[in-house]
């Protein structure tokens, strides 16, 4: 029968340096946290060969004194933790009382440390555990740790490091981790005698997140500040238009932690939905501030998973916020340096930006002319309350849509959209304007006629600038600078801070998604019953996700019921996809059911659906549009949420400011100052 006996200290050490200690980085983010803890105002770490040879941490904390050197080192002895309630009402980064010890039975260590009340300071070394007598030496205030020789004795842990370079990429990571989480205290990181970092004590925030990602980042930070008296939710999400392959540059603090929770980074994935393409995940850097008693950090000896006591209201919470301040900025993406996102937070005493945080005004750069006679902007904002007739593109939204066919070809416009739009005209939409009916596009008619440019019926004027921002409304067609055409797929319009290009499929593809979910969620989607129910054959596999997702499909209505075999019957469909038959809405709908995984959450796979059947019946590249569906189709980008990006995460714009303009011709001087 085996014997019980009591593991020895060193050993049980050793056992807790395998749960903390898995690498440099591990030591570095240990001793860093006692310095932060410690109250320091100035803390430089110093590591050679990637930590395995050496790390020094110095700072000008509180230091400790002679007699309680060698407490320091013991197993399970902290002064973080004045009594046992102060468990739960944990205040610093570090409380277990296992790091010291524990680095310390794996390396040879070297403490010298000195209180402010002290006349002198105190060393201790210790050797794989072994603690020599504590001895007087000269040192400022403060603590040094120095390790050498890290896993000497425990040579399996050794053979598993990586290389040097490696292993100082961990510790740039956990430097990083502990600065952004501290703005307020100067850093230096140094690799032998390269200093890679010198960070000095800042009040923005900002600041230290570029000395880390660059401009590229900080250019597109928007600040969130959201304080409900208990959760306060501030930092900076990164504008669409930054984003990364991965989720490693989410930096989420807690109380001044830096955490890891998959609930947090979920809220911040869903915050950017419709935003970001696939693939792609957002860059963001929150601080969350609770009250200590709603989270429990003693989950992970690393302490970087924590559990929440209500963990819904904060991912609601940090949901709302992120969703609240990305609906009052302007995210149109720019072309060049200006930034369509604040860099500055006033809740972190930065500046305000004036000239990149001001949101364009309501609808002038999204195609919103001076010279719109209100009437027809109320007549698309009535349409989009009420559901009544609008211009051609909005009329094909509300309703049962009129599907005509196209029956002389895409050049053949006659005021309407082509059959592969979202179902054609409206009714009165005949009356739509007399485009040319040559092939050519009124943009291109004009090409090689310099001074030339087309008014909105497609005619030549000719006074050059009849058709830029010299109309007269009551007696000139007043959308003649509203928008042009350019190669039958983008939108060109301007305001007076610079000019627009908008992708016609992206936008229509926003502003019809956006159309069917209120519709699914309110009074459901208008469908289109088979007379005769098409039968559709379908793989195994696709006939278990039709009938398993039957329930969503009929949401977007598209009815289904089996029929025998791996066969399913299409009973109805979307009325708006009239020009697709049945078995390709139904194929390609279970494509989106397919993708959405294994046991997806309903949202999610409605979603999908909703992506598709937006994208199938929004006007596409290469269509021309009249000049009434182009103003149509621009002013529905003020009437909806998120029309700076496709459901897909593609833009539908770039902004080009006119400085930015003025810098690409070369108007502008190297101060700034324009050229004649």
């Amino acid at each position: 029968m085996p014997t019980i006996r009591q593991l020895p200290p060193n050993l049980v050490n050793q056992i807790a340096a395998g749960e903390v200690i898995e690498r440099p980085a591990s030591v570095v983010k240990e001793l860093l946290e006692n310095s932060v803890d410690a109250g320091a105002r100035r803390i430089e770490l110093l590591i050679e060969k990637g930590g395995t040879e050496r790390i020094r941490v110095s700072d000008d904390g509180c230091g400790i004194s002679a007699e309680q050197l060698p407490l320091a080192v013991t197993s399970h002895a902290t002064s973080k933790l004045p009594d046992d309630d102060s468990l739960f009402h944990v205040g610093t980064l570090g409380f277990r009382g296992e790091a010291l010890a524990s680095i310390a039975s794996v390396s040879q260590m070297l403490i010298r440390s000195r209180t402010e009340a002290g006349s002198e300071g105190a060393e201790l070394r210790i050797r794989g555990g072994v603690l020599e007598p504590v001895a007087p030496c000269g040192c400022p205030q403060g603590t040094s740790i120095e390790i050498r020789n890290l896993f000497f004795n425990t040579p399996v842990r050794r053979k598993f490091l990586r290389t040097p370079q490696t292993e100082r990429g961990h510790i740039v990571e956990a430097f990083t981790r502990l600065a952004l989480a501290n703005p307020q205290i100067h850093m230096v990181l140094s690799n032998g005698d390269k200093t890679l970092y010198d960070l000095p004590q800042t009040e923005r925030w900002v600041d230290r997140i570029e000395a880390f990602f660059g401009g590229e980042v900080s250019d597109s930070l928007i600040p969130l500040d959201s304080d409900d008296g208990q959760i306060r939710i501030s930092g900076y999400a990164c504008d669409p238009a930054v984003s990364r392959g991965n989720n490693r540059m989410q930096y989420l603090f807690l109380n001044g932690r830096f955490i890891r929770d998959r609930s947090l980074q979920h809220a911040l994935g869903e915050a950017y939905r419709g935003l970001l393409m696939v693939g792609r995940f957002p860059v963001g850097f929150l601080r969350v501030s609770i009250p200590p008693e709603m989270v429990d950090v003693n989950v992970h000896p690393c302490k970087l998973e924590v559990r929440f006591t209500d963990g819904g209201r904060i991912y609601s919470r940090v949901l709302q916020t992120l969703r609240h301040r990305f609906l009052s900025t302007d995210m149109t993406m720019r072309v060049g340096p200006s930034s369509p996102a604040a860099s500055s937070d006033a809740s972190n005493g930065d500046a305000t930006n004036s000239e990149s945080t001001a949101p364009l005004p309501s609808g002038s750069a999204l195609g919103m002319a001076p010279s719109v006679e209100a009437s027809q902007r109320q007549n698309v904002i009535d349409w989009a309350r009420t559901g009544t007739t609008a211009p051609p593109i909005a009329a094909s939204l509300s309703g049962v849509p009129q599907f005509q066919p196209f029956a002389d070809g895409p050049s053949s416009v006659a005021g309407s959209l082509p059959a592969a739009h979202s179902g054609g005209l409206g009714p009165g939409a005949a009356d739509a304007g007399q485009p040319s009916s040559d092939p050519a596009a009124p943009w291109e008619q004009t090409m090689g006629q310099p001074g030339v440019l087309p008014s909105a019926d497609g005619t030549h004027g000719g006074d050059p600038l009849s058709a830029v921002g010299r109309t007269d409304p009551a007696h000139s067609p007043p959308l003649s600078h509203l928008g042009l055409q350019v190669h039958n797929r983008y939108l060109v319009t301007q305001d007076e801070k610079g000019m627009v290009v908008v992708d016609q499929h992206a936008l229509h593809e926003r502003v019809l998604y956006e159309r069917i979910r209120e519709k699914v969620l309110g009074e459901g989607i208008e469908t289109q019953r088979l007379l005769v129910p098409e039968p559709v054959s379908l793989t195994p596999a696709e006939q278990t996700a039709a009938l398993d997702a039957k329930d969503v499909l009929d949401k977007v209505g598209i009815e289904i019921e089996p029929f025998g075999g791996d066969t399913v019957l299409v009973q109805s469909y979307p009325a708006m996809l009239a020009n697709l038959s049945p078995s390709e809405v139904l194929r390609q709908s279970l494509e989106s059911i397919i993708a959405a995984g294994k046991d997806p959450e309903i949202r999610d796979l409605l979603d999908h659906l909703l992506h598709t059947i937006a994208c199938k019946a929004a006007i596409k590249a290469g269509d021309r549009l009249a000049a009434e569906e182009i103003t149509s189709l621009l002013e529905q980008r003020d009437l909806y949420q998120d029309t700076h990006h496709c459901p897909h995460g593609r833009p539908t714009a770039l902004f080009f400011s006119r400085d930015e303009l003025d810098r690409m011709f070369g108007r502008l001087g190297p101060r700034g100052r324009a050229n004649v």
